[in-house]
């Protein structure tokens, strides 16, 4: 008997990592539903349910080409979505709408237990704390670098002094334009002479800067295990992706270990760590993307990575 339960897959218009995953949904034959948040109005529609019934829970998402009962549902795949902004309204009824589809829509999505999540959206954001990430590194026994968080120049200057050399980066992306012009934040050297008063405005983060000779990249998905050394010389090796150079490498057992365990502390079933290997050979923590990108990585390697996704996803449970 056949298994007719959709994927929800939730993401923006264009994303072509999406696109490689519901590929291989569709060589399985698993059905799939794709919408996006933005979409909210005539070609998307929610309605939900509570408090009738034996379920929780009982309702349906529509788009232009699917209706999908939600207490059916086999997974949810929450990739790249875009949250409408209502630009046609004025700034108030702008900040209420988006409130109500945010709250509403991602409210009933949420509500969903039965679907695997890959990953659910709360659990992505209780992770994506960088200070709470270096933590929980540590404590599973990767190798953290010395890292200041502060508001407080004197402790910065204090800091920067005490490390040959020191990089800022920033504790959350964030859209940033200059002069009309997008802009991004890198992980960028500092210097003690260069810290001033407006450190004390909000919290930076100060790292010191692992002697690396290369960086990695490690997909984890399910208990699938996907790492990538990164050839390029540079200190943020995202500048420019044309200079990169790939080698699919193996994880020693103990940090292989420590990047599931990280997950399940969490309760995530995917992420992508990027981790610095030093001259020794030894690795260090630098942070997790719980909904990191990888296809690039997929193209460049041939790691089989849209599979393990889309074998999750048509599994519809945590391994």
């Amino acid at each position: 008997m056949s298994d007719d339960r959709p994927v929800l897959v939730a993401t923006e218009a264009d994303d072509l990592t999406a696109d490689m995953v519901i590929t291989e949904l569709n060589r399985r034959q698993v059905p799939v539903t794709r919408f996006n948040p933005a979409d909210i109005g005539a070609a998307l529609t929610v309605s939900a349910r509570f408090g009738s019934g034996r379920a929780p829970i009982a309702g349906q998402l529509r788009t232009p080409s699917r209706t999908v009962d939600l207490a059916h549902a086999r997974s949810v795949y929450w990739r790249r979505p875009v949250w409408p902004a209502f630009g046609n309204l004025n700034a108030d009824d702008a900040r209420f709408a988006a409130a109500q589809t945010r709250y509403g829509l991602g409210g009933t999505l949420y509500a969903l237990d039965g679907p695997l999540w890959v990953n659910h959206p709360l659990r992505n954001a209780a992770a994506d704390y960088k200070p709470t990430q270096l933590a929980v590194a540590q404590r599973l026994g990767l190798t953290v670098p010395p890292t200041l968080v502060t508001n407080d120049p004197d402790e910065a200057r204090s800091f920067i002094g005490s490390h040959e050399h020191v990089i800022f980066k920033t504790l959350r992306w964030t859209p940033y334009q200059r002069d009309g012009i997008p802009v991004t934040g890198w992980a960028d050297p500092v210097t003690a002479t260069e810290i001033d008063q407006s450190v004390a405005v909000v919290p930076h983060l100060f790292q010191a800067v692992v002697d690396k000779v290369a960086d990695l990249r490690v997909l984890v998905v399910g208990r699938e295990v996907f790492a990538v050394q990164i050839e390029s010389g540079m200190l943020d090796w995202r500048r420019d992706y044309s200079t990169l150079s790939y080698r699919v490498v193996e994880l020693p057992g103990r940090v292989e270990e420590a990047l599931l365990g990280y997950l399940e502390h969490f309760r995530l079933v995917s992420g992508s760590f990027d981790l610095a290997v030093d001259k020794a050979g030894d690795l260090w923590w630098l942070e997790l993307n719980p909904n990191g990108q990888w296809g690039w990585l997929e193209e460049s390697t041939g790691l089989a990575m849209s599979a393990a996704f889309a074998e999750l996803l048509t599994q519809g449970v945590a391994p």
